[in-house]
């Protein structure tokens, strides 16, 4: 079965949703500063997560950011500390499995193109 335009053109729109929280969960450092903030539920600050992840101040900060604008991670104050907590948006959630059950279906309808059948 043959991939229509407007299959396509849905397809595109659905990355284009998702740009930022694959862009963001495309970084090897970021997808280990999630796996540290998913072991460590009650959230982190800054200070823990570069003792965790081996990495300077400025660029866990870095990494922090672009994970809150990309709505994977969320922060907390208490008092004078900032905790940084892993809880994606059911936005952002309900995005990626959208686009990757496009990704399935685009595939699924593709033909064989390994040579063997």
């Amino acid at each position: 079965m043959q991939v229509t335009d407007k299959e396509l053109e849905q397809h595109r729109q659905r990355f284009q949703k998702c740009r930022k929280a694959l862009h963001a969960l495309g970084n090897e450092s970021r997808q280990e500063l999630c796996m540290i903030l998913m072991m460590n539920s009650n959230g982190l600050r800054v200070a823990d997560l570069v003792q965790e992840a081996n990495l300077s101040r400025s660029v866990v900060s870095h990494h922090m950011k672009v994970l809150i604008e990309a709505g994977i991670v969320k922060t907390r104050k208490e008092g004078t500390y900032i905790y940084y907590y892993l809880e994606m948006d059911n936005v952002v959630t309900d995005q990626l499995i959208t686009y990757l059950q496009s990704v399935k279906n685009i595939l699924r309808n593709l033909p064989d193109r390994s040579g063997e059948g």
